[in-house]
């Protein structure tokens, strides 16, 4: 595993080699900005991919954000849509920036077409990128890889708005001096150049063409409305409507682990109790552990936040390790000195602590 990241590093950049060196060929006067920005728009995609790494759940699935886990922007099956209209973009800017105002007339204005729509659409991902709210998964405070999500669709922002200054000011001059021997594709041109440029004429005919895609997505198992549901059915995102499933059983005191597992003769075990709807084994140790866990939440919400979240980072790692009776007793004894100092700051900060402590994981 450790190696296949290298490998399509090295494979990745060489895609992007030749690439460049096929489109100094095939463009004329291509200049060392634009295949700097074709370059970093590339890269955008690798980030794009390792940000979705770390966020690639669906709403519906539970997921353990201990593991850094968390959900993708976009919602189920109406991905399918938003691809689509991500080819189509990609395609008509390189087209656009490769051919420029030597395309045919009803060709470019397909292509500004796809390019309007990929305004709309990239701006609307932006959106929904940029605004992240964890807040119902706990430790996953950092929001760690969302920035890796923000270049590619920034990127197609600027590259299609660009595109389009170019065209505009390139097609206004040239379209009333072109001829084509086709007659049909000469009477088209001739109307398109009296009448409006293509740029035009691309936001006249964006709602037609919408609709004519939107209906063959259909026929392969999209919605009518995909391209709304695409970022409305995921889960803390921007313009997300759906709420995930509890988080994955990692959060909690992992000291119950040492209950569970160890000699009742030395964890002393009191009672069951219940922990996320999952009944557990209790001893004082635990109750005490999250006694104070509790009084530190009342007092300094942000403090408990940064503590709960090192200690799910770790104590879940380190629960993995005690599997056996042994492990479990050790853990018991080498945490007695963090039990005590807890039990002091309890009876310290606390009017009835006794009453805090017994409260802990009851059934």
């Amino acid at each position: 595993m450790s190696m296949i990241i290298p490998v399509l590093l090295v494979f990745f950049f060489v895609i992007i080699y030749f690439t460049v060196k096929g489109l100094k060929k095939n463009k004329e006067n291509v200049s060392n900005i634009e295949v700097f920005i074709f370059v970093l728009y590339m890269l955008s995609f690798l980030l794009f991919g390792v940000g979705l790494i770390t966020h690639g759940n669906q709403h519906t699935d539970a997921i353990d954000p201990v593991d850094l886990e968390c959900y993708i922007p976009f919602g189920g099956k109406h991905i399918i849509t938003l691809i689509v209209y991500f080819l189509f973009f990609n395609l008509s800017a390189g087209f656009i920036w490769i051919k420029g105002h030597k395309l045919p007339p009803l060709s470019l204005v397909f292509f500004l077409i796809f390019l309007f729509i990929g305004i709309v659409v990239n701006s609307t991902i932006l959106i929904q990128v940029t605004t992240h709210n964890t807040e119902t998964l706990d430790v996953y405070k950092e929001n760690i890889g969302t920035f890796l999500l923000v270049f590619t669709p920034a990127l197609s922002l600027i590259i299609a708005i660009g595109l389009l200054i170019k065209i505009i000011k390139e097609e206004k001059t040239q379209a009333k001096s072109k001829t084509y021997k086709n007659k049909f594709l000469n009477y088209c041109n001739s109307v398109l150049a009296n009448r409006f440029n293509e740029s035009v004429w691309a936001l006249l005919l964006f709602i037609p063409v919408f609709i004519v895609i939107t209906i063959v997505l259909l026929l392969f198992g999209q919605d009518v409305n995909s391209i709304t549901k695409v970022f409305t059915e995921t889960t803390t995102w921007a313009f997300s409507q759906k709420m995930h499933p509890p988080i994955l059983d990692h959060k909690g005191h992992y000291l119950c682990t040492v209950a569970a597992k160890g000699d009742p003769k030395i964890v002393k075990p009191i009672r069951l109790g219940k922990r996320h709807k999952n009944i557990i084994i209790v001893n004082r140790q635990l109750q005490i552990a999250n006694a104070f866990e509790e009084m530190i939440t009342d007092i300094s919400p942000k403090l408990h936040r940064f503590i709960r979240r090192n200690y799910d980072k770790y104590g879940y790692n380190l629960s993995l390790k005690i599997n056996s009776k042994m492990g479990s007793n050790i853990t018991y004894l080498l945490m007695k000195p963090l039990e005590w100092i807890f039990l002091i700051s309890l009876y310290v900060l606390c009017v009835n602590p006794e009453k805090k402590i017994d409260n802990q994981y009851q059934l």
